[in-house]
């Protein structure tokens, strides 16, 4: 029996990911990872030259991303059934060998790899390396803490509706939205609302060659890429700040 291995990649820069990671991901004889149709996938360009010589190459690819609504039962019909197929496929593979999954980010923090996870309990041995997380990468980018004291973080999606965003953003300290991409004007308008936008940083690759750190203010936010994190900072308890007052 071999056991399916899922590797946290980190943010972007293959030198922050983990040793363990890299280590699986090097000593690898199947390794499979998720892509767009045509792509070469966000994951497997991470991995570019660290694979060994006649590795066996799953590519994973959505039948669908942004051509359907994403809460419509379609959208959600297609991705059961890839995500069943795959569970399928890989849970064949592990009865005689080990197969490495990769993630981007930290696999268990809205990866796509936890569909899976939850269809192979009981039919193979799942390990999950985990990774830094995309946005760790990116407000480390900035230079400046995203969080001081007793600063409340918020994480969001910007696929939500833009009353709820507003509401989330005006209740938080510290923010972080992700699935920026399309979503940005509606992002953008819910930051203005909540009073925050003036606050707000755009991340787009964080921690890869072709960074770019921008207020988002100043961005053009019809032409965004999907890998763009939008950061509010917090601005809580600092003793030398008390000290001065």
């Amino acid at each position: 029996m071999g056991k399916i291995i899922c590797t946290g990649l980190g943010p972007g820069d293959p030198d922050l990911m983990s040793v363990r990671s890299d280590r699986a991901i090097r000593s690898a004889a199947h390794v499979a990872y998720f892509r767009k149709k045509g792509r070469q996938g966000q994951a497997r360009r991470i991995v570019q030259g660290m694979l060994a010589a006649g590795v066996t190459e799953y590519a994973m690819e959505y039948p669908v991303t942004t051509e359907l609504p994403f809460d419509g039962p379609e959208y959600r019909d297609a991705l059961a059934r890839f995500y069943d197929d795959w569970a399928d496929r890989l849970a064949q593979v592990a009865q005689s060998a080990d197969v490495v999954v990769l993630c981007e980010g930290d696999p268990f923090f809205y990866g796509s790899f936890m569909h899976l996870y939850t269809r192979l309990q009981g039919r193979a041995v799942v390990e999950v390396i985990p990774g830094i997380t995309g946005m760790t990468g990116c407000w480390t980018a900035t230079g400046t803490p995203i969080t001081w004291g007793d600063d409340v973080l918020t994480v969001l999606m910007g696929t939500l509706p833009e009353a709820d965003l507003v509401h989330h953003m005006q209740a938080a300290d510290a923010l972080v939205v992700m699935k920026t991409g399309r979503n940005l004007p509606k992002v953008r308008a819910a930051l203005d609302a909540a009073g925050r936008l003036d606050q707000a940083w755009l991340v787009e690759r964080g921690t890869m060659p072709d960074q770019r750190i921008a207020r988002l203010v100043d961005v053009d936010v019809s032409d965004v890429p999907y890998f763009a994190i939008v950061l509010v900072h917090g601005h809580g308890r600092r003793p030398e700040l008390e000290a001065v007052e």
